[in-house]
């Protein structure tokens, strides 16, 4: 019974869960039109990322939103027509997004209640520590726990926190969480003639040092994962 109050008491101070996209396009359904991460139904949430697209309509704006856990989240945030000041986040800004999760016709959707654009880079790195502070708060050691490092990555660990598990930061591919970060950017671009250029990637990893980017490129170039164009500054994938 303590137990039971103790968690309802944690869960109320959490009244915004940081989550991340990962977290919403996975969470299962446990309703008509409402979800849920473990046994605790999702309300207001927050996540942190770069906006990819941005499409206007007349009542509502949508957004697609990339924190880089997984692909890019549908965001709408419905127009104020009473306010003709009202701003909009345009593609490349960084936002921050409080919002309920719902399934708009099949899609799911993250419905805004605000967005506000990110000036610091700081506060991606904070989003990933509180997502993971919220996540031990509610749900303590679990045998499965969603882990995350402050380069916005997401790896999964099974019986990690209890001795079953350790994290290496190394994805699927074998790749460390930086190298596939880097990978991911420049497999984008491929279609372009001369791929992206080392000045574009490090603006779309912005929360990397130049030194992590030049030191993944090494590395994709000798493990042939990708190679250079019209000189050593442009990249294209080896597969895309």
């Amino acid at each position: 019974m303590t137990s039971r109050k103790a968690t309802k008491s944690k869960r109320a101070t959490l009244q915004i869960l940081p989550v991340t996209v990962s977290q919403l396009l996975s969470a299962p359904q446990v309703g008509n039109d409402s979800f849920a991460i473990f046994d605790w139904e999702l309300n207001q949430v927050s996540v942190v990322g770069i906006v990819r697209g941005y499409a206007p309509f007349v009542t509502n704006v949508q957004y697609s939103v990339d924190d880089m856990t997984g692909p890019p989240l549908n965001v709408k945030q419905w127009v104020n027509t009473q306010n003709c000041t009202q701003t909009f986040a345009s593609p490349g800004t960084y936002v921050k997004v409080t919002g309920s999760l719902h399934n708009f016709s099949g899609q799911r959707s993250l419905l805004a209640m605000c967005i506000r654009c990110i000036k610091d880079l700081n506060e991606l790195t904070s989003h990933m520590l509180e997502v993971v502070q919220a996540h031990m708060q509610l749900f303590g050691k679990v045998q499965e726990l969603v882990a995350f490092d402050v380069n916005m990555n997401i790896a999964t660990a099974s019986g990690f926190g209890s001795g079953g598990g350790h994290l290496e930061g190394i994805s699927p591919n074998g790749l460390s969480t930086i190298q596939d970060q880097v990978l991911h950017v420049i497999r984008r671009f491929s279609g372009c003639d001369y791929g992206i250029s080392l000045e574009d990637l490090k603006t779309q990893l912005a929360y990397l040092s130049m030194r992590d980017i030049r030191s993944s490129l090494v590395f994709l170039v000798n493990k042939g994962h990708i190679f250079s164009t019209i000189d050593e500054r442009h990249f294209k994938s080896t597969e895309h």
